[in-house]
């Protein structure tokens, strides 16, 4: 499955859910984290993985924008540079204890691509043998809509080498229209699915919304209309339609059969229902 990318944010970057997604991928590359700022080098045009271990928001300078790349899933945080640049400030904050991580990222021609992950001052870290154990294990580390929810946050924003084996989950055909209209009725946004997981009993839709209006939109799981028992936004507000943010990922995790858990649509279905820009 190809991922998903909506434009860049320069602004905290985080799931709008109190689900809390964690990393189950190896690292190569250790950084202790001691309260001085860790030292990042990027090879301009590579991907390279940060492990936070923590679910945590990204600070990024309106500097970098346009040059460096950022996305966040499950824990780990991607950055890919499009250019060389000095060494820049990028801050983490651990969405549960607001704790902040600083990094210094720089980018050049040449440089290390491995993967990093920070470690934190009394935590014991697991040995391979460990790691591997741990990753084997059929139980779930979390409740059901939890690792359902995150399962499919890696699948849409996580490169496929880094998405966390779950036992159980199996693909799910959706038989949706192109368009949802009566998810959301009181706002003019455009839904349409993207892709279903199931863990039996429960069924997690990956939906797209798209913003119709020239305004920006705040979204409030309250106005969801339907039977679900747990909603998370990947982003918390969609600016205006037709801006980089106009668009983001909602997932919606249920329990009863999926022809059940949406309001029926209407005979005549358009894009964007029946609200006007």
């Amino acid at each position: 499955m190809s991922r998903v990318s909506f434009g860049g944010r320069n602004f905290w970057l985080g799931l709008a859910s109190i689900l809390l997604l964690n990393a189950s991928a190896k690292a190569d590359e250790l950084m202790k984290w001691e309260r001085i700022p860790l030292s990042i080098s990027l090879k301009v045009g590579q991907e390279r993985i940060i492990f936070a271990d923590r679910n945590v928001r990204i600070g990024l300078p309106p500097s970098l924008s346009e040059t460096l790349r950022v996305q966040s899933a499950g824990g780990a945080v991607y950055l890919k540079a499009n250019k060389a640049f000095p060494p820049t400030r990028l801050q983490l904050q651990d969405s549960e204890n607001g704790e902040i991580i600083l990094l210094d990222i720089t980018a050049a021609k040449v440089g290390p691509t491995e993967p990093i992950r920070i470690i934190y001052p009394n935590e014991k870290q697991a040995t391979p043998k460990e790691q591997s154990q741990s990753q084997n294990r059929t139980e779930l580390s979390a409740p059901v809509p939890v690792a359902l929810t995150r399962y499919a946050a890696q699948q849409l924003y996580a490169p496929l080498r880094t998405v966390e084996p779950v036992a159980g989950i199996q693909p799910v055909n959706l038989h949706f229209p192109p368009f949802i209209t009566t998810l959301y009725p009181s706002e003019p946004i455009a839904i349409s699915p993207l892709a279903g997981w199931r863990l039996h009993p429960h069924t997690v839709i990956a939906l797209k919304l798209r913003n119709t209006a020239k305004r920006t939109i705040t979204l409030d799981p309250r106005g969801l209309q339907g039977q679900f028992v747990a909603a998370t936004f990947q982003h918390r507000w969609l600016g205006e339609t037709g801006s980089p943010e106009d668009t983001t990922v909602l997932y919606l995790v249920t329990k009863v059969p999926l022809d059940n858990a949406f309001i029926p649509e209407p005979v005549s279905v358009k894009p964007g229902g029946r609200h006007g820009g």
